[in-house]
């Protein structure tokens, strides 16, 4: 572990000597993940990239990609495309990167189950703003507004999502 890494801890995402209140997914933590049982799974994972809205906020680094209208995330275990971004029209089981709620308004991406997917391993583990506090993900960690993007602006590409 480095001081660069977002390590999740039984009290919250620890990053840069602070403690970040986060969710995580109604599953629970598992070594076991699988495609929609809602867990966070452990491990050592990756940050690969960072999309946002910028239709809503600036752009949080300069290494942020744009959401655009169209962009979708594939979460259909029996598609060539499973667990990669991919755009409209798409016939197979997918999740709208551009959503009407705020939820998707930035997005860090981990290297869970990517860029090679197990099918049924489970879709895109996310860092993105939650609900509201205590209110459970589908399997991603999710942050307050404010601090998603504190965190946003400092993570680099080394920086790894620790879950034990």
């Amino acid at each position: 572990m480095t001081p660069h890494d977002l390590v999740l801890t039984q009290r919250g995402l620890r990053f840069r000597n602070h403690l970040f209140p986060c969710s995580i997914g109604r599953g629970g933590i598992t070594a076991r993940k699988r495609e929609g049982d809602g867990a966070t799974p452990t491990g050592t994972h990756r940050i690969v990239g960072m999309l946002y809205r910028p239709d809503r906020m600036a752009r949080p680094t300069d290494w942020a990609v744009p959401i655009r209208p169209g962009d979708l995330w594939s979460d259909d275990p029996g598609d060539t495309d499973y667990n990669m971004m991919v755009r409209a029209p798409y016939g197979p089981s997918h999740e709208k990167l551009r959503r009407a709620d705020p939820l998707y308004d930035l997005v860090i991406l981990t290297d869970w189950n990517w860029p090679y997917a197990v099918r049924g391993r489970g879709s895109a583990i996310f860092v993105h703003r939650w609900r509201r506090p205590g209110y459970p993900t589908e399997g991603c960690v999710g942050l307050n507004a404010c601090d998603l993007l504190w965190i946003a602006r400092r993570i680099l590409f080394r920086t790894r999502l620790i879950v034990r």
